[in-house]
């Protein structure tokens, strides 16, 4: 089973930003969409942007137009550039698989939007 690991959180002020990395065990060239998902306290895990082997991105409405999801797929690599920061973005955020079977979680990535 395929297992990632997300990197590239922190603490950010609103209005900032940050680019997460998640680097993947084995190739994700077969994988037909690669997704970053996030969780807040308290809160169930939701699909925040997804990428096809294509390129086409669907993202979750909270963020279009100020995250962008990409993959590199010689690196095994998915990302996600976030700009525009704000506190409402603050998670734990983990990529997978985005349609079909999810891989194995990674410990995630933390990102904290705060003044």
């Amino acid at each position: 089973q395929v297992q990632f690991v997300e990197s590239g959180g922190g603490l950010v002020q609103p209005g900032g930003s940050l680019r997460l990395s998640c680097v993947a065990s084995r190739s994700i060239s077969s994988i037909y969409a690669m997704a970053w998902y996030r969780q807040a306290p308290g809160k169930q895990r939701d699909l925040v942007a997804r990428i096809f082997n294509g390129g086409t991105t669907d993202y979750a409405g909270s963020v279009k137009g100020r995250f962008t999801i990409s993959r590199d797929n010689a690196k095994k690599t998915v990302y996600l550039q976030m700009n525009s920061l704000k506190p409402e973005d603050t998670a734990d955020y983990y990529c997978n698989v985005g349609v079909g079977s999810f891989g194995s979680w990674g410990q995630g990535t933390q990102v904290t939007v705060s003044s």
